[in-house]
C-alpha cells in the first residue's frame, strides 16, 4: 500500500474500535506500511494526522514490538504533534513504552527503548504537563514521568511541583490521577 494509498483509507477511519482496530491490523499484518503511516501521523497540520495517530496508538496496544524499528522517528518527532485529537493517542503511546520498559516482565522494549529515547519523551510529558492540554495526556504523561522517575531522580521532585502548583486549577480526573501519582512518590 503506498503512502497516498494509506491517506485515502485514513478517512474511512473514525471514533470507533472497531475502525481502529481494523486499521490497527492492516498494519500489524503488512509492516511496511508503518513508515507512511509515521510520516502521515507527523505531518501534523494535516487534520488526517490524528487519524493515523488514531491507528498508530491500536497498533501499539496489539503489538508495541510493532514500533521498535521505528522508536527513533517516533521520539524524534512527537513533541511535534499539536492537534488535540493526536495528542492523546501519541501520549498514550508513549505510556505504553515507559510501561513495558519498566514492567516486571521481559519485553522486547526493555532492550530497545534507549537513554535518548526516554529523554525525547521526558521531555515531550513534562511539555504536556505544563501546557494546555486535556486531562488524557496530562493522566498519561503523569503517569509515564512517575516510572522514569524510579530511574532518573530529578523527576519526581520536578512531577511533584507541576501536580501541586496545577491541582486547583485542573479538573477532578487530573485531580484524582494527580493525588494517585504523588501518594506513590511520597512512599
Amino acid at each position: 500500500m503506498t503512502k497516498a494509498e494509506l491517506y485515502k483509507e485514513l478517512n474511512y477511519v473514525n471514533h470507533s474500535r472497531e475502525k481502529r482496530l481494523k486499521y490497527a491490523y492492516l498494519v500489524i499484518d503488512n509492516p511496511e506500511v508503518i513508515t507512511p503511516l509515521l510520516e502521515i501521523l507527523f505531518d501534523v497540520d494535516d487534520k488526517i494526522s490524528c487519524r493515523a495517530a488514531w491507528v498508530f496508538e491500536f497498533m501499539c496496544g496489539e503489538k508495541l514490538e510493532a514500533i521498535i524499528p521505528h522508536l527513533n522517528t517516533f521520539t524524534k518527532n512527537i513533541s511535534k504533534v499539536h492537534l488535540d485529537p493526536a495528542v492523546r493517542p501519541v501520549a498514550k503511546i508513549c505510556e505504553y513504552l515507559i510501561k513495558a520498559n519498566y514492567s516486571k516482565t521481559d519485553h522486547l522494549i526493555k532492550t530497545h527503548l534507549t537513554e535518548t529515547h526516554k529523554e525525547k519523551i521526558t521531555e515531550a510529558c513534562f511539555d504536556w504537563m505544563i501546557s494546555d492540554q486535556k486531562i488524557a495526556p496530562k493522566a498519561y504523561a503523569m503517569n509515564a514521568l512517575y516510572l522514569l522517575g524510579l530511574e532518573y531522580g530529578w523527576i519526581h521532585p520536578e512531577l511533584t511541583i507541576i501536580l501541586e502548583r496545577d491541582f486547583q486549577l485542573q479538573s477532578s480526573g487530573f485531580k484524582a490521577r494527580a493525588k494517585q501519582i504523588l501518594k506513590k512518590i511520597k512512599r
